[in-house]
């Protein structure tokens, strides 16, 4: 049990309760004292899960997907480039 903790979250019932029934978001402490108001908290938790459903977190993941061969020879030669390097020196 934790005293002395309080902490603001905002839950988001998931539409397809198949897999998830919640999606809980702990609020910043700082939030408050910026203006922010409960219902633009609602939205924003909205978009990110939204966004995070979308699968793309972050500019590689869609090169990744496409091409996992090509990059691990990429980073297998690097290495190899580096062992040479340090081999010769």
């Amino acid at each position: 049990m934790v005293k002395g903790i309080s902490r603001r979250v905002v839950v988001l019932d998931s539409p397809d309760q198949r897999y998830f029934e919640q999606a809980i978001f702990i609020v910043r402490n700082d939030a408050a004292g910026e203006g922010v108001s409960a219902r633009e908290l609602v939205e924003e938790a909205k978009r990110v899960a939204r966004n995070y459903a979308g699968g793309e977190h972050g500019k590689w993941s869609p090169r990744w997907r496409r091409n996992p061969p090509g990059f691990t020879r990429l980073g297998a030669g690097g290495i190899g480039l580096a062992w040479l390097t340090v081999a010769l020196i």
